[in-house]
């Protein structure tokens, strides 16, 4: 190539080793001009055209592509190509030098495939993120894991280029290591197990709210990785969790309430049982004046009386008898009937639990229609309000320990008597 340049510089007298010395100068000079033009080609020129091609079109997948950079990684290999073309024409004399820039050529190659791959992967998952089956399917652990995949196979690549070994042999010697790479990739390996179990049972999404208290976690699962799930909690803090840790250890999934019909309120009042007492006429009277028991009240003395008189029981300790405790059970169940914010076809209960020594626990088992947190708090709360207020109208009291108050009453009521 430059043999006129050569003929003149023996013409001015220099030695051999320095023209030769030259050439090779003048050829690295040409392979970076070469590089340096075709770059600007292909960044100023080529990806320019490629922009408005893809921004003219009515595909949204290669505007993906364009954002995630592949077409411009992929018009980066074309300064590689043209160089290592020309490198048996710049260098036909300097077999060292040419095997060196090849292998050097070949790496960055190999590298920059690598990254085309990610970039393509990379638009993989957004497109599939934009669409519905992101919830149910999630597929960036699997991203992740072919992600590893290439990058592994470029080092190795790399490492079978500048040694000049077959890859093969190289995974040979990598296979007689497989302790060791199973140690090095433990998390990596336990990961990619664990997103195929918790995928293929629909165990997590991506929206969940699980609980995991061993690692703090509480809140909706944002993402799933081949490493870790990350977990933004209610305090809008963000917890990582180990994504094999899910099928380890155990956690709650409120998925399952989110598609039910309801979220459940589950609470009770512990009641005063020394203030449980029979009814008496003027009670039942009394209680007569509250719309939504006068017809439980109607059906229940039918009831008493036709067993009353079905077995001849005319001595009141055997007989059957209303208390204010059975009567306010059926109130708070006429009451919590009638209020719209609750599912009525769910689990309905008030019930009576063990005895406590904190008092009579009366359980509140139902179901509220509005699942959002906050509103559900507020139903549930607006329905403790009313109880606790309506509850001395039954002549019932809540238990709670002796408080400052209390003893204050007491001292109060006792020192006049002391006088």
């Amino acid at each position: 190539m430059f043999s006129a340049i050569n003929f003149w510089l023996e013409g001015q007298g220099l030695s051999v080793n320095l023209i030769q010395t030259i050439d090779v100068a003048l050829a690295l000079f040409f392979l970076v001009v070469l590089w340096l033009v075709t770059a600007f080609i292909s960044r100023k020129f080529v990806m320019v055209w490629v922009g408005a091609l893809v921004r003219r079109s009515t595909f949204g997948w290669d505007d993906t592509l364009l954002h995630n950079n592949f077409f411009k990684r992929a018009s980066s290999l074309l300064p590689i190509l043209l160089c290592y073309l020309s490198l048996d024409f710049l260098f036909p004399d300097s077999p060292i030098i040419l095997t060196l820039a090849k292998r050097i050529l070949l790496v960055v190659l190999a590298l920059g495939i690598a990254r085309i791959l990610d970039a393509f992967l990379k638009t993989m998952g957004d497109i599939h993120a934009s669409s519905s089956q992101a919830l149910t399917q999630p597929i960036r652990s699997y991203l992740d894991a072919v992600r590893i995949i290439i990058y592994c196979g470029a080092i190795i690549s790399v490492i079978a280029i500048l040694t000049n070994k077959s890859p093969w042999g190289i995974l040979s010697v990598l296979g007689g290591l497989t302790a060791i790479i199973l140690l090095i990739f433990k998390d990596t390996l336990l990961g990619f197990v664990a997103n195929l179990q918790l995928t293929a049972n629909n165990l997590v999404r991506v929206g969940d709210w699980i609980e995991m208290e061993q690692f703090g976690a509480d809140g909706n699962v944002t993402d799933i990785t081949l490493h870790t799930v990350k977990v933004k909690n209610w305090d809008n803090t963000f917890t990582a969790i180990p994504t094999y840790a899910l099928l380890s250890d155990s956690f709650k999934n409120w998925r399952g309430m989110a598609e039910s019909g309801g979220r459940r309120i589950k609470r009770s009042l512990y009641l005063d049982m020394t203030s449980v007492r029979f009814c008496t006429p003027e009670m039942l009277k009394r209680f007569q004046g509250y719309t939504v028991l006068r017809s439980y009240l109607e059906r229940k003395e039918a009831e008493i009386t036709a067993f009353h008189d079905k077995y001849g029981l005319a001595d009141p300790i055997n007989q059957r008898r209303q208390t204010n405790l059975g009567i306010f059970r059926a109130y708070v169940e006429a009451y919590l009937r009638q209020n719209e914010q609750l599912n009525q076809d769910l689990t309905f209960l008030i019930r009576h639990l063990q005895p406590t020594p904190h008092g009579l626990p009366l359980e509140i088992y139902v179901f509220s229609k509005d699942k959002v947190w906050a509103n559900y708090e507020s139903i549930q709360a607006d329905i403790f309000d009313h109880l606790l207020a309506i509850l001395p109208e039954f002549d019932l009291r809540i238990f709670q320990n002796p408080s400052g108050h209390d003893f204050h009453g007491l001292l109060a009521t006792e020192a006049p008597a002391a006088k």
